[in-house]
Order: C-alpha cells, then sequence, then structure tokens
C-alpha cells in the first residue's frame, strides 16, 4: 500500500485493495460468489480468493455531533492473490464459470480453477487455447483449427479455422465467432455469417437478441440474431476495444472515445439515440463496465483515472485519480465490487459502503 502518512488520502485508497504484480493485467473477471481473478500478460492467473478482512462498511464511522461519515484508513495489506503461472506466453484466457472460473494454456487445455487456484483439466484441444467462455451450463473453446463445446459432459468438436473470439449468449443458445474476416452466429445447426472484419471482443446482450462487436479502429458493430445485418459506429477517435451493455439502463457503452460513448438500446436498429454520458475531456476511454443494478458505467482512461457515471447524466464520481491506463474492469455480480485491472501491473478491488449509491 502507499504511504498513508506523507499524504491526503483518497476515496479510492480508502476502499479499495490494491496488488502490484510484475505485468499488465489483460482482463479480469468476477465469479457468482464474488472472488475475483485477474490474467497478466505474462502467462498467469492471480485469484483474489480471501474477502476484504477489512471491508468498508467496519470501518465507517459517524460522528455523533454534526452526523459527519469518514471511512478509517486500513491498518495491514490485503490477502496476497493465489497464482497460477505458466499457463501461455502471453495474457491466457479467462472466464468466469459458478463460483470458479475456466483458463486455457498453450498446451491446449482448458482447466476449471478455484479460489484457492486450484486447477482441474475439464476439456481438451491440440493447440494454444486462443478464445474460450463460458454461458448457460455450456463451455466453448477454440485454439485456431477446431472449436470444441462442452455441453451436458459430451464435447463435441468441429474443424473451424481461423476463429480467435468466442461468445456464448446468457442462456447459452446462441455461439458468436469470430476471424479476420467475419463474424458467424450459430444457433444449434443454423448459422448466418456476417462480414465484420478485425472484429475483438464480442458481447451478447442479456437477452441474447444483439451482439456488439468491437472492431478496433473501424469502430463498433451491434448485429441483430434475428436479422443479421450489422449498423456500425465509425469515426471513433482511438480503438474500440471494450463494450458494455447496461440492463438498468437498456443501453450500450464503448471506449475509445474522450468520454463515456452509449446509446439506447431501446431504439436499435436507429442509433442516432446517444445518451451523454460523464464528462468530456482530452484522455480515452480505454475500458468500460457496466453495474449489474444500477444504470452506471465505470470507465478507466489511459491516463489511469476511473470514473463512475450515471448513463444519460453529465455528474461522475471520480474513484482513481490517476496512475498507469487501465486495462480491463468487472463489476462483480451483486455490484458491490469493481475490480481494475491496468498496464503496469496494478491489479485492484474496490469495495463500495452500503450506503454509497444511496
Amino acid at each position: 500500500m502507499n504511504d498513508q502518512s506523507t499524504r491526503t488520502l483518497t476515496l479510492f485508497d480508502l476502499i479499495a485493495r490494491r496488488w502490484q504484480t510484475t505485468a499488465a493485467i489483460a482482463d479480469v473477471r468476477f465469479a457468482a460468489d464474488g472472488t475475483a481473478a485477474f490474467a497478466t500478460e505474462a502467462g498467469a492467473v492471480l485469484i483474489a480468493g480471501t474477502p476484504d478482512e477489512e471491508p468498508p462498511d467496519s470501518r465507517i464511522r459517524v460522528t455523533g455531533d454534526l452526523g459527519q461519515t469518514t471511512i478509517r484508513p486500513r491498518t495491514r495489506e490485503p490477502a496476497p492473490l493465489a497464482a497460477v503461472t505458466s499457463l501461455a506466453d502471453g495474457a491466457p484466457t479467462l472466464v468466469a464459470a459458478g463460483t470458479g472460473f475456466l483458463t486455457g494454456d498453450a498446451d491446449g487445455r482448458v482447466r476449471r480453477l478455484d479460489a484457492e487456484g486450484a486447477a482441474e483439466p475439464v476439456l481438451s484441444l491440440g493447440g494454444k487455447v486462443v478464445a474460450l467462455d463460458h454461458a448457460g451450463g455450456v463451455t466453448v473453446a477454440a485454439d485456431g483449427q477446431t472449436l470444441a463445446t462442452l455441453r451436458a459432459g459430451a464435447v463435441e468438436r468441429r474443424a473451424i479455422p481461423g476463429f480467435r473470439s468466442l461468445a456464448l449468449a446468457p442462456d447459452g443458445q446462441r455461439l458468436a465467432a469470430a476471424n479476420a474476416a467475419q463474424v458467424v452466429l450459430f444457433a444449434g445447426e443454423a448459422e448466418e455469417t456476417v462480414a465484420l472484419r478485425n472484429a475483438g471482443r464480442l458481447l451478447w446482450r442479456d437477452d441474447g437478441r444483439w451482439l456488439a462487436v468491437a472492431l478496433g479502429v473501424d469502430g463498433l458493430a451491434l448485429v441483430d440474431a434475428e436479422t443479421p445485418a450489422p449498423i456500425h459506429l465509425r469515426n471513433f477517435p482511438a480503438a474500440v476495444r471494450s463494450l458494455a451493455w447496461s440492463r438498468q439502463a437498456n443501453a450500450i457503452a464503448a471506449s475509445g472515445a474522450f468520454r463515456i460513448a452509449a446509446w439506447d438500446a431501446a431504439a436499435l436498429p436507429s442509433t442516432e439515440r446517444a445518451l451523454v454520458t460523464g464528462q468530456p475531456g482530452l484522455v480515452v476511454v480505454e475500458a468500460v463496465a457496466a453495474h449489474p443494478g444500477r444504470p452506471l458505467i465505470a470507465a478507466g482512461y489511459a491516463n489511469g483515472q476511473v470514473v463512475l457515471a450515471q448513463v444519460g447524466a453529465r455528474d461522475e464520481l471520480m474513484l482513481r485519480q490517476g496512475g498507469a491506463a487501465v486495462t480491463c474492469l468487472a463489476f462483480s455480480p451483486d455490484g458491490r465490487q469493481l475490480a481494475i485491472g491496468d498496464a503496469s501491473g496494478t491489479a485492484a478491488i474496490a469495495s463500495f459502503p452500503r450506503t454509497m449509491f444511496k
């Protein structure tokens, strides 16, 4: 932790646990029980399996005379992260699966990880696992040549070369897979091909109807699974790599602009209704995440700042004041925690007091 005796503590200092790792954080996921796992560019998965021993609610004090609320600083370092190392040359694939996680390694194995980092193989491919997802009790994995689907204990394999991104709809009934030239939508035996070049992150809306596709320097595409003709949103000042569907605001948000870019999903297929969210600035948003229970978006910037903003409103709460570029964000399923990873290898989990959003 930072030296608390030489400067004024910020909100982030008071509510966040922080760990300094040796490589940039590439991804972060929360399991159903609130355990967080970070994937690093050094080929490791780091798991925060121990609950916060000093949660903010236990350190809150309300003065009797003025009713002023303060939070006492932490008195000790957080418990260390459990490390699963040597998974890949770069960042390993990582997804949440129930109360644990799934990760893929360079030898083609998909392994289940628990909160202590114990690994159990569940699936094997011929080469390095380059894409992985889990939803609705279904696991899919690809090694660049083969797509494997694990459902109800049975594995189905099909030769589909070149796929590098996978996304299952929340119920596990639809699959989106992307290579350098196209996105393919699978639903049972049926499949639809959508011509989209350089697709990166794929993200389904919670009803499995709309798919958001990050296209890097080409912006963002939205695909209706029932009439799969892409809707393009272009002219972003920077590459779009991070996406978030807000169920509570019925909106889609994206990185790549000088403020949180958001659109009203209720108006789709029209994208003319942009939702002005947060404050504009001179620094690009690098990562976004949607709160599961409130119409809030967390945004991480290239200068290390992290803010919280209500979709469609200009007000922001500054959570982190600066640091290395934010690479990934994720809210816990109950919305009480926000995990943050950055390019310097800082991994953090901010735990919000119960009264914070009242």
